[in-house]
Parts: structure tokens; C-alpha cells; sequence
């Protein structure tokens, strides 16, 4: 058997991604300063794009498609009067408009427009598939603005706005600051403000502030970590401790789901796959803990359903033996 590449180390840690980097680029980075054998990030900043991203180490990546599900908000620039190609400063210009005389109510008037169920048609430069092929790659084609918006508009889908405030305003540009959820595309937002406007628009600043739980009081940067790198050396004398101690636990991603505690008996024949009976109440989301003889120790999560724990996903962890 070869010797596993990396640390079985995990937690999660609230990344200050930088401009110009792709959220892969700061999750390979990250998972090589704390050598750890597994890592995973919770939903792309586009290169152009800062602020949180959290990145899951080790058995925390099972929980990366539940951050990637959850709320996020953002403080975003909407430069008024122009139309680009991919809706932010690195696309081409489509058209221009003369930005009308604005004050805070009339802009007021338009964003109550946008609050709660919003339908969007998701831009041309993203991911989303058709056919197969993200849609960057078609729109990459040479597609005209016709062509590409009657693509993007088999995508149309509702999302929700909780929160929608304008910030600052100035002559052709509005500061906001946006809570949305799953699934919201901000350069979207910002393109319908503008066409509300009269003027067109484009995001030409995106700093996200939370993603799901985590919020930028938490964030730390790639420069601070690669210090600690540094100072944790090379070779089986490094010393990770100083980073280690960044990681948030895993069950952090999932703060409002209620724990459910079980014997170590109980925790073993969860971990082998088989159900426990319990006179809880229903409940679609829980926390599963292992709690017993001053153990205390998660081993995943599940739902309670007519009186029995069901797990959906389990960790890899090692219980004393009962």
C-alpha cells in the first residue's frame, strides 16, 4: 500500500479570497499549506470577485454541497450605463445609455422591485450547463447578444432577494448591498436594475460577506496562512498547530440543526449503516453525536422519521469500542 499523500486533517477554514485568483486556484493553495489530503470549496467567486470562501478540509468536504445550498450576501458596484458581454468589467461593450437624473427615491422605487421572489435568466459567462457545455463555452462561440440571451433563457429560474439596499450613489454608479439566496446570480441583479433604470448596468465590484454561517469577521488571508506555513517548516518535524488551529469544526456549516446524541452503541451501528428507534420528534435535518463516558464526538448527519434516525451522511471517524 503507498503512503497517503497529506494530512487526514479536517475543519474548515473562511478564506479572504483575493482578486484575480479562481476559487480553485485559492483551494489548491490552501489545501497544499496545510498538506491536507482532501479539500473542497463551497460555491466559485468568479476571479474578479473577493470575500468569503470557505474551504472544507478532510471529512468537512461532506458538507460542502450544504454551503453551496445555503444563503449568501454580497456588497456589489452597479456601473449604470453601459451593457457588457459577460455583465462585469471583463466583458465587452454591447451598448451604452445615458445614465438618467437619479435621487435615493427613485432608485429606492426601483430596488423594491427586486426584493423576494425574483425570476432570473442566469447570464451567458457561467457554468450552467446546455447540451452539456457550460454556458461561457457557448457564449465564447461568437454568439450574438440575441442568440445568447435566448440560450440563458431556458435557465430561467426564481430566486429569492431577503435584503436589497442601496448603500451609496453617485452620478453612474450605485453601491448595494444584497442577501439572497442559492442560486442568485449578482451580475443578473445588477443587469435588471439597470434595465429598469432606463441605462443598462454592470457589476463592476462583488465582495461577498457571508456564505451560509460564515461571515468576513472570520476570514483569513492567503498571505497570513502561507506565514504560517513558513513558520510550521518542512518534513515530519513541521508543526501545523498554528494553522490547524484556524479550522472550524465541520458541524459549524450547520449551526441551527439540533444534535442528536447517541450511546457509542448506538453511534457503531449508525456508522455500519443500520437505523436506531427513538422516541424523538420528526425531524428532517439533524446533527448525530456520539456522546457517552466523556466522549463526544460527530459521526454525521440525519433525519428522524417516524421515530427512526436515518442517516445521509456519515464521517470517517474511529469510536473507543464498547
Amino acid at each position: 500500500m503507498g503512503k497517503k499523500k497529506g494530512r487526514d486533517i479536517s475543519g474548515i477554514i473562511v478564506i479572504d479570497k483575493p482578486l484575480g485568483l479562481s476559487s480553485n486556484q485559492v483551494l489548491q493553495r490552501v489545501k497544499r499549506l496545510f498538506n491536507a489530503r482532501k479539500a473542497g470549496h463551497t460555491g466559485a467567486l468568479d476571479p474578479q470577485a473577493s470575500g468569503v470562501l470557505p474551504i472544507c478540509l478532510g471529512e468537512a468536504t461532506k458538507f460542502s454541497q450544504l454551503l453551496l445550498d445555503s444563503d449568501k450576501a454580497y456588497d456589489t458596484t452597479a456601473q449604470l450605463g453601459e451593457v457588457r458581454s459577460t455583465g462585469d468589467s471583463e466583458g465587452e461593450v454591447f451598448r451604452t445609455a445615458q445614465v438618467p437624473e437619479l435621487d435615493d427615491a427613485a432608485v429606492e422605487a426601483v430596488l423594491s422591485r427586486f426584493r423576494g421572489d425574483v425570476e432570473q435568466v442566469p447570464p451567458m459567462f457561467s457554468a450552467l450547463k446546455m447540451d452539456g457545455k457550460p454556458l461561457y463555452e457557448l457564449a465564447r462561440q461568437g454568439m450574438s447578444e440575441a442568440e445568447m440571451r435566448a440560450v440563458a433563457e431556458k435557465k430561467r429560474r426564481t430566486i429569492t432577494i431577503f435584503e436589497l439596499t442601496l448603500n451609496q450613489r453617485r452620478e453612474t454608479q450605485l453601491d448595494l448591498s444584497v442577501r439572497c439566496s442559492k442560486g442568485t446570480y449578482i451580475r443578473t441583479l445588477v443587469e435588471d436594475i439597470g434595465e429598469s433604470i432606463g441605462c443598462g448596468a454592470y457589476v463592476s465590484r462583488l465582495h461577498r460577506t457571508a456564505c451560509g454561517p460564515y461571515h468576513s469577521g472570520q476570514m483569513v488571508t492567503l498571505e497570513a496562512l502561507e506565514q504560517l506555513a513558513i513558520e510550521a517548516g518542512e518534513g515530519d518535524d513541521a508543526d501545523f498547530s498554528a494553522l490547524d488551529n484556524l479550522l472550524l469544526p465541520p458541524h459549524s456549516a450547520i449551526p441551527d440543526w439540533p444534535e442528536v446524541p447517541l450511546t457509542l452503541a448506538e453511534a457503531a451501528k449508525m456508522l455500519q449503516g443500520q437505523p436506531i428507534n427513538t422516541g424523538l420528534a420528526d425531524a428532517t435535518s439533524v446533527q448525530l453525536w456520539a456522546v457517552e463516558s466523556g466522549i463526544r464526538q460527530m459521526i454525521g448527519i440525519g433525519s428522524v422519521e417516524g421515530g427512526v434516525i436515518k442517516a445521509r451522511r456519515l464521517m470517517q471517524v474511529s469510536l473507543p469500542e464498547v
